[in-house]
């Protein structure tokens, strides 16, 4: 893509250099105000396509540490300082084109060399203008873009020209200067379209209608809330994205990076040449339960609390809940960081609501030890069976490992429950059977049992 880029800056770098000889010199021998502008536009052009290949190889450069938005916007720097070309020659033909219709004399000869040149330059310019457009439109060029106005504007200009030299052939000695003011007003018309694009990319317009296609494409994400704000700049054919997306407070972190992930990849397939950035948003949505504003309080604090209770008497609202600290903490501390759990529940709900929390330590990581010995892992399995066939339901205890550690004992185990069994009665008779454990072995420091239909 870059070398088709190249490629075609060189060719309107011929281009414009032969038609630029050729217009002069016809226009130097015939005296034609309208030829000699333009080969003065053709000159231009040409400085204008010296200036589109260098911008074009250093727009293609990748990102560094100066630039991190690449260097797209060189071709846009390249492209204002055509639009000021563009305005000097018009500027100078419109002074020229004025004086010799106000009576200063020029003689214009009309030969078959000034219809040639022009001609010819209207065949090159009509191809050069289609080919340089197709790129400009492939890769998002605004230099090859200007280029492209240019050409387009000379063929019509050109045409003008030709009317001009036909209106002298017919013994109309003021159409030269006359068709002179129009390719003036062409090349006004061109420099003005370029510049006003030129300008919105410089000054980081966004292109219009596609801020809120982004939203849109944004909105359609599942778990998106809502879109806060849609900021983009477009550098060459890369559009930088800056998106802001609201998304309910209670999605857990890992949620939240895959729906980022998500947003991402829905406007990259919309938008292929876009590089998108995406700010999460936090919102407490309207159906969010007393529970769930619980537990994004505790987990926005680094929290762990478990067991919430939400109750209602006689129209005020009880929650209840415990608290896992350090288990070393001194308990001053611990209650203060309870206090301070409570408080935030009270501004998040009411100061009417009853609030109560359950310290407990915080279960240890990292205990070392090793696993018992046979014998001992069949007295607990033995013990286990016995104390489950005394409970309702449950039976088939299996898979019963016991590790020894410094701090005592540590059991698991699985045990079979019917499948129609609530999940209170099933926690209820696994809390039993882990207590009546325990009383028979203070050795045993924890139990986790895990039942399965």
């Amino acid at each position: 893509m870059q070398k088709e880029k190249e490629k075609v800056a060189i060719g309107s770098m011929a281009a414009s250099a032969g038609l630029t000889i050729a217009k002069a010199v016809v226009g130097l021998m015939t005296g034609s105000l309208a030829i000699l502008s333009e080969a003065a536009h053709s000159f231009i052009d040409f400085i204008a396509t010296v200036m589109t290949y260098a911008a074009v190889r250093i727009s293609g450069k990748p990102a560094d540490e100066e630039h991190h938005y690449g260097h797209g916007k060189f071709e846009s720097v390249a492209a204002l300082a055509e639009t000021a070309l563009l305005f000097v020659l018009s500027g100078a033909v419109i002074w020229e084109a004025i004086k010799r219709l106000m009576g200063e004399d020029a003689a214009v000869e009309a030969t078959l060399a000034a219809f040639a040149v022009m001609i010819a330059s209207v065949i090159v310019d009509f191809f050069r203008a289609r080919l340089l457009y197709r790129v400009a439109a492939d890769t998002s060029s605004e230099a090859l873009e200007a280029d492209a106005l240019h050409f387009s504007s000379d063929m019509w200009s050109s045409v003008a020209v030709l009317i001009g030299l036909a209106g002298v052939l017919a013994g109309l000695q003021w159409a030269d200067a006359v068709a002179a003011l129009v390719v003036a007003v062409f090349v006004l018309l061109a420099g003005w379209r370029l510049g006003r694009r030129t300008l919105d990319t410089l000054l980081d317009t966004a292109p219009a209608g596609l801020s809120e296609r982004f939203s849109s494409v944004a909105s359609l994400v599942p778990g998106v809330v809502a879109v806060e704000n849609v900021r983009l700049r477009q550098v060459g054919k890369d559009i930088f994205a800056e998106i802001g997306v609201a998304v309910s407070r209670t999605l857990p972190i890992d949620r939240v990076a895959s729906l980022k992930d998500a947003v991402i990849a829905a406007i990259r397939a919309e938008f292929p040449n876009a590089q998108t950035s995406v700010t999460i948003e936090p919102r407490a949505l309207d159906n969010e339960t007393v529970r769930d504003r619980v537990m994004v309080i505790a987990r926005y604090r680094g929290l762990a609390v478990h067991h919430v209770t939400v109750h209602e008497f006689e129209s005020r609202l009880s929650v209840s809940l415990d608290l896992e600290v350090d288990g070393q903490l001194p308990m001053g501390e611990a209650h203060e960081i309870a206090d301070r759990l409570e408080e935030a529940v009270n501004a998040e709900l009411g100061p009417g609501v009853e609030v109560e929390t359950h310290i407990e330590p915080l279960q240890e990581d990292g205990a070392t030890g090793r696993d018992a010995s046979p014998g001992r892992v069949s007295e607990i399995t033995a013990a286990l069976s016995e104390i489950a066939r005394g409970s309702h339901a449950l039976r088939e205890v299996h898979d019963v490992r016991v590790r020894e550690t410094d701090e005592g004992e540590i059991v698991n185990f699985h045990c079979r429950v019917d499948a129609a069994t609530t999940v209170h009665d099933t926690h209820e008779q696994v809390d039993d059977l882990e207590r009546a454990l325990r009383a028979r072995w203070s050795s045993i420091r924890r139990v986790i049992g895990h039942a399965e239909p």
